[in-house]
């Protein structure tokens, strides 16, 4: 469904590095996650940009995921912006990958209201022509990937809230018989990969949920080819749908598999210990339920990491989404993960998050043309401060200005601020915050910030 964050607001941006004080630094699995799904007879997927397929991102992306999904590789605007004129370029790419890391793909997505190409949806079309073009892209788009995609998110986000049909270029053009349609096509092209209609707010039990379901089950007495449900959950902290198992056991029984294909959780920045642990709690709750249905086969986080994620940019003042930092350092929700796949602190494979920990995180609250103000948090959980630093290092020119509640110092790029003489305490569970002005010239990205 979602763009993957391609450069998000540096007013919506956190980064921040744990300093550890009573456990040794937090690692990943030593079993992948990949490996802990397969023991279940799970796919666990992850959505990502070909481009960045290389250094940490690449490796974590090959150790931890045995699905890929991309997040706009293979969208209609990214592979035919011209009439006639495609590119592969980065779809290709995250194939390759996927191949070489033994890998499958989750192709996404072939008809959607959304990321369409100008040419398409500023043309005027009739019926005919319009279903024409329809199936030219999804024939031309899977029978290019034929034998390389184990499933296709066909059909996106087709319905309202309300579970009547979503107005759109195609449900306009064609009506509701578009989506048997696609499917039809797309078996057509590739009769082994397995077809899927997904779409948001649909993982409890709802009036959008229960027209997904009647339109599967009707789909299927119609012999049209529909192998699965996606159910995105993108979902808010703390309101995990009570009905979550009860909803993919229905569709389970339909003669349907189920996947988890956008699953993020987000967070109103910024995050502090006691809201990654609900996440966690949240994250660990959605794969428990797709792991008690033999029919739920596949749980693909959107995004593994908090850098790479759409939330700051669709939602402003929420984000960290995903099981990894900006720092690809896994976050607690990353073992509420591993636990529900079976993974645990003694013997199962996992080692557990430190339970004593402070850190720093830095933002930019508002920005002008040569100016901006920031801010740093320390938050400790498990253990306390008596007193604080905190250092990073300006990539782009930056020059702190001005700063109130702590005392900084910069030399060259590099700057480091301490305490002021009345808040060095950090309480267990509690956070200080001192902010700055500063001047940039160019572009302000955000710095690593590290706690000592």
């Amino acid at each position: 469904m979602r763009s993957l964050g391609l450069g998000l607001p540096l007013a919506s941006l956190l980064t921040g590095v744990a300093l550890l004080f009573t456990a040794p630094a937090a690692h990943a699995a030593d079993t992948p996650l990949r490996d802990l799904a397969a023991a279940q007879g799970k796919v666990v997927g992850t959505a990502v940009t070909g481009s960045k397929l290389t250094g940490t991102y690449g490796d974590i992306t090959g150790a931890q995921f045995s699905s890929l999904t991309p997040g706009n590789a293979m969208k209609w605007e990214s592979v035919e912006p011209t009439r006639g004129t495609f590119n592969w370029t980065e779809a290709d790419q995250i194939v390759a990958f996927a191949q070489a890391h033994h890998q499958q793909v989750r192709g996404h997505t072939l008809v959607w209201h959304s990321q369409n190409p100008s040419w398409l949806t500023n043309g005027s079309w009739t019926s005919a022509q319009l279903g024409s073009l329809l199936q030219n892209h999804i024939s031309t788009e899977v029978g290019r990937y034929k034998g390389k995609i184990t499933a296709w998110d066909v059909v996106n986000e087709p319905f309202n809230e309300d579970g009547s049909y979503r107005s759109s270029i195609w449900y306009n053009g064609l009506g509701s018989g578009y989506i048997a349609s696609a499917l039809t096509w797309a078996h057509a092209a590739d009769p082994d990969a397995k077809l899927y209609i997904n779409d948001y707010n649909v993982e409890g039990v709802n009036a959008k949920s229960d027209a997904l379901y009647n339109l599967v089950k009707s789909l299927k007495a119609q012999g049209v080819p529909i192998d699965g449900v996606g159910l995105q959950a993108h979902l808010i902290l703390g309101q995990v749908p009570s009905t979550l198992q009860q909803n993919i056991q229905r569709f389970a029984d339909l003669g349907v598999d189920v996947a988890i294909t956008e699953l993020d959780v987000r967070v109103q920045l910024p995050a502090d210990a006691t809201e990654l642990a609900q996440q966690k709690s949240d994250f660990k709750s959605v794969v428990a339920a797709c792991a008690a249905v033999t029919r739920c086969v596949n749980v693909t986080v959107w995004g593994f990491t908090d850098a790479d994620s759409w939330v700051p940019s669709t939602f402003p003042g929420y984000g960290a989404a995903t099981p990894y930092d900006e720092n690809y350092q896994p976050k607690p929700a990353y073992y509420g993960i591993a636990e529900a796949l079976g993974g645990s602190g003694s013997g199962g494979g996992t080692t557990p998050p430190p339970s004593g920990a402070c850190t720093a995180a830095y933002g930019v609250s508002s920005q002008w043309d040569t100016g901006f103000t920031g801010q740093v948090t320390i938050s400790c959980s498990g253990v306390s401060l008596a007193s604080w630093k905190v250092n990073w290092t300006f990539g782009a020119g930056q020059r702190i200005t001005q700063a109130w509640n702590a005392t900084c110092t910069q030399s060259g790029t590099a700057v480091s601020c301490a305490n002021a003489s009345y808040n060095g305490a950090v309480p267990d569970g509690g956070s200080v915050t001192f902010g700055f002005n500063g001047s940039f010239s160019g572009s302000n990205p955000v710095p690593t910030v590290t706690l000592g």
